[in-house]
């Protein structure tokens, strides 16, 4: 500060504004620039001012935003502390993340006890509400591992197809699609079939006719048919292995002969 001047007022040393403070210019209020100036204002934490001056809460960078914390204090015992709320997001891919990890460990412990097809263990996944990204993630995972084998799977049925239920070719086909196995996966496993369908419906009707042959004629043979077409084996091969299988029940066409 100066001494006054022959008006009675002191000379004060000018006024250097803090950042973001506006400085008066002389448009601003009179000619001279010191009536009327426009008031300081203060710069608030996470804000920018007029001039481009940005507090360091943020990177403000083009193409770089970010989400500003949620920040509260308490104090306790007189001290003041700063606590940040975690974000919902990440709680949220956590939570996603660990439901995924549960998803995947049921679904191990289900193909220990049965082979399950790559549709069928998507399918298990989509029901624990598993996202797609996550269902592939876990699908590639257990097919590299040997967990998920169609192809190995394809030629378990067309074994228990063939040696347990004497199935047909078209028996076999539906239940390798009902599984949800691919076309191409199916029609390589078919090729590997043995073409003996003839055999194997001969051996079905067989062990069915016995309990037939207290039937009439048509009646039996309708029913022997019908059983063969069940389990895959349609048209003429069905019929003529349900009239030979009946023939010799009866005692090799002593009894009711079929035209």
């Amino acid at each position: 500060m100066t001494e006054p001047t022959d008006g009675g007022e002191a000379d004060l040393a000018p006024v250097i504004p803090l950042f973001g403070a506006r400085s008066a210019r002389p448009d601003d209020g009179s000619a001279d620039g010191s009536a009327d100036a426009a008031p300081a204002r203060p710069v608030e934490s996470g804000t920018a001012d007029a001039e481009g001056w940005h507090t360091t809460w943020r990177d403000l960078r083009p193409g770089r935003p970010q989400a500003v914390p949620a920040v509260s204090t308490t104090v306790r015992d007189g001290v003041r502390f700063l606590e940040i709320e975690p974000d919902p997001a990440d709680a949220d891919s956590a939570s996603a993340t660990e439901a995924a990890e549960a998803a995947e460990a049921r679904l191990l412990r289900a193909l220990r006890s049965r082979s399950l097809s790559v549709s069928e263990a998507r399918s298990r996944l989509r029901q624990d509400g598993v996202d797609a990204a996550d269902i592939d993630a876990i699908v590639d995972r257990l097919e590299r591992l040997g967990a998920l084998d169609d192809a190995a799977l394809a030629e378990q049925l067309v074994h228990v197809g063939t040696t347990r239920k004497n199935q047909g070719r078209r028996a076999i086909a539906q239940a390798l699609s009902a599984r949800g196995i691919g076309r191409e996966v199916v029609d390589a496993a078919l090729a590997e079939l043995p073409d003996d369908d003839e055999e194997r419906a001969l051996e079905f009707a067989r062990g069915k006719a016995q309990s037939l042959v207290r039937y009439d004629e048509d009646t039996a043979l309708r029913r022997l048919v019908g059983q063969l077409g069940r389990r895959g084996f349609g048209g003429s091969l069905a019929m003529s292995a349900a009239r030979r299988a009946l023939e010799e029940a009866r005692g090799g066409g002593r009894g009711v002969r079929f035209r």
